[in-house]
C-alpha cells in the first residue's frame, strides 16, 4: 500500500496522458478514495483528440465533436487543469504552469509540486524555413486545423465558381500537400474525395478542373506499410488524377505560388504542411536527459534514465524496442505504441508506489492501416499486404475498436451508417472561426483588412 500521500502530475492530455491517468485512477482506486494519492492532469485542451479520425472529420464523414473525448468525463477521479507547463525542475519536483486565469490575474506561472511526473506533451509540427510557409501554410495536426481546412477547400470552390478571372480560378482550385506520410496521404485522399463529391453541386466546377498535388521529399509514400503498398498508393492516387511528385521538395510558397525543387510552379491558395513532427518544446525546458533528436531517454520500463520518479512515453520518449533483433532500436512514435505504453506506464507507477517490481514494455507491431478515401485503402497486417476496399474496411474497423469510450464508438458507427444511407453534407461553416465579425460590423466596427485574417484565405 502507498504509505504517504503521492502527488502524481501528468503533463499532456493526448493518447499517453489520458490513458495513463485513466489507468492510474483504476489501479489506485483505493488510494484515491482514502486520500493517499492525487492525480493532476495539465493539458492545453480539455479533451483528447483521436487523430486518426481527423481526415474523416475534415471530409465530413464524422462530426468534429465525436473525434474528441472530454477529459473531465473519463477522468472523474483526476484533477484536470487546462493550461500549459512551461518548464519542469525535476531536481526540486516542481513544474511551472500557466492557466487560462493566469493572464487575467496578472501574474506569472505558478509552481506545481509533485512526487511522480509523467511527461507526455506529444509533438508539434516540424517545419522548415520555407519562404511564405508561415504566412500561407496550414498544418493538419489538430481538430481546428482539420475543420478549418475543410471549410477552406469548400470556400475555394465557391470562389472558383463565382469568379471570371482565370488566374484566380486556377489558384483557388489548386491544392498542394507537402508530406507523404499518414497525415498527408490520408488528408489528401479524404479531402479530394469530398471535393469530387461536392463538385456535382457546382454548375461550373468539374472534378477535372481541380489540381491535387502531393509533394514528398523521399522516393516513396507511406513507408510504414512497405514498399509494395507504397507503390500501389502512388498508382491509386495518380489514377484519380492526383499529381504525386516524389523526391521533390517545396522551395517556396511566397506570394501564393508553390515553387518545387523540380522547377514546377503552381499558383495556389492552399498549402498543407504534413512533413513530419518534432518533440514538444517543453522537453528542452526540463532538466531531464534527452537524445540527440530531443526526445527523453527512457528505460524499457518507461522511466526516464537517471531521473527517479520521472516517467515518459509516446512522442516525447525514446523507448528501447526490446522486440527488435538489433540493439539501439527505438519504438516508433505512433499511436499504436502510445496506447500500449500508457497502460504499462500507469501500471508501473502504481507498482513503484507500492514497492512492487516494474513491468517491461514489449510490443511487436501488428501492422499499419491507411485510408485513401473513395472506399480505398492500404494495410499491412502481420506481414501481409491488403489493399482496396478490404483495407479501407480494416482501417475503419481497427480505429473504431481503438477510439475511447463506448459512447464515442456508438456515435461514430451511427454516423458511418447514416452517411451510407444519406448524401454527404458539403456546407462550409468558415464563419464559425470569426463569430463576432457580423456583430462588429453591425455595431459600427471595421472588419479586418489583413488578407491573412480572411477566413476565405
Amino acid at each position: 500500500m502507498v504509505k504517504e500521500r503521492a502527488r502524481i502530475l501528468v503533463v499532456g492530455g493526448g493518447y499517453v496522458g489520458m490513458y495513463t491517468a485513466l489507468r492510474l485512477q483504476r489501479k489506485l482506486k483505493g488510494e484515491l478514495r482514502r486520500g493517499e494519492a492525487e492525480i493532476t492532469v495539465v493539458t492545453p485542451d480539455p479533451y483528447m483528440t483521436y487523430q486518426p479520425f481527423l481526415p474523416e472529420a475534415a471530409a465530413g464523414s464524422i462530426s468534429p465533436r465525436h473525434v474528441v473525448v472530454p477529459l473531465r468525463r473519463v477522468l472523474g477521479r483526476c484533477r484536470v487543469v487546462v493550461g500549459e507547463a512551461e518548464s519542469v525542475d525535476h531536481a526540486h519536483r516542481t513544474a511551472a504552469v500557466t492557466t487560462l486565469a493566469t493572464a487575467q490575474e496578472g501574474r506569472g506561472a505558478h509552481q506545481v509540486r509533485y512526487d511522480e511526473l509523467v511527461l507526455a506533451p506529444g509533438s508539434v509540427s516540424r517545419t522548415l524555413p520555407v519562404p511564405g510557409l508561415a504566412d500561407h501554410g496550414v498544418g493538419f495536426k489538430t481538430l481546428q486545423e482539420a475543420i478549418g481546412l475543410r471549410n477552406h477547400v469548400i470556400e475555394q470552390m465557391d470562389i472558383a465558381s463565382s469568379t471570371r478571372d482565370p488566374e484566380l480560378r486556377d489558384a483557388a482550385l489548386t491544392f498542394v500537400f507537402v508530406g507523404g506520410g499518414y497525415a498527408g496521404v490520408e488528408a489528401l485522399g479524404e479531402l479530394e474525395d469530398m471535393a469530387r463529391y461536392a463538385a456535382r453541386y457546382y454548375h461550373n466546377v468539374d472534378p477535372d478542373d481541380m489540381k491535387w498535388i502531393l509533394v514528398e521529399a523521399t522516393d516513396r509514400v507511406l513507408p510504414e506499410v512497405g514498399a509494395e503498398l507504397g507503390r500501389h498508393t502512388v498508382t491509386e492516387l495518380r489514377r484519380r488524377n492526383i499529381d504525386v511528385r516524389l523526391q521533390t521538395r517545396l522551395e517556396s510558397c511566397a506570394d501564393r505560388v508553390a515553387v518545387l525543387s523540380d522547377g514546377a510552379r503552381f499558383p495556389t491558395r492552399t498549402v498543407v504542411w504534413t512533413a513530419g513532427v518534432k518533440p514538444h518544446p517543453l522537453l528542452a525546458a526540463t532538466d531531464l536527459p534527452r537524445t540527440a533528436r530531443g526526445r527523453l531517454k527512457c528505460t524499457p520500463q518507461l522511466a526516464v534514465e537517471g531521473a527517479p520518479h520521472a516517467w515518459a512515453a509516446g512522442d516525447a520518449a525514446a523507448v528501447p524496442d526490446v522486440t527488435a533483433g538489433a540493439t539501439g532500436q527505438e519504438c516508433a512514435p505512433n499511436a499504436q505504441h502510445a496506447l500500449r505504453q500508457a497502460r504499462v506506464l500507469g501500471d508501473n507507477i502504481a507498482h513503484a508506489l507500492r514497492g512492487e517490481p516494474l513491468e517491461t514494455y514489449a510490443h511487436k507491431s501488428a501492422g499499419s492501416v491507411a485510408s485513401l478515401g473513395f472506399h480505398q485503402g492500404v494495410a499491412q497486417v502481420h506481414g501481409r499486404g491488403v489493399k482496396g476496399y478490404p483495407a479501407w474496411f480494416l482501417h475503419r474497423a481497427y480505429h473504431l475498436s481503438r477510439v475511447p469510450t463506448v459512447n464515442r464508438k456508438a456515435r461514430v458507427l451511427a454516423e458511418w451508417v447514416l452517411s451510407g444511407l444519406f448524401r454527404r453534407e458539403i456546407v462550409s461553416l468558415g464563419s464559425l472561426e470569426h463569430p463576432r465579425a457580423e456583430f462588429e460590423l453591425a455595431a459600427g466596427g471595421i472588419p479586418p483588412q489583413d488578407p491573412s485574417k480572411d477566413p476565405k484565405g
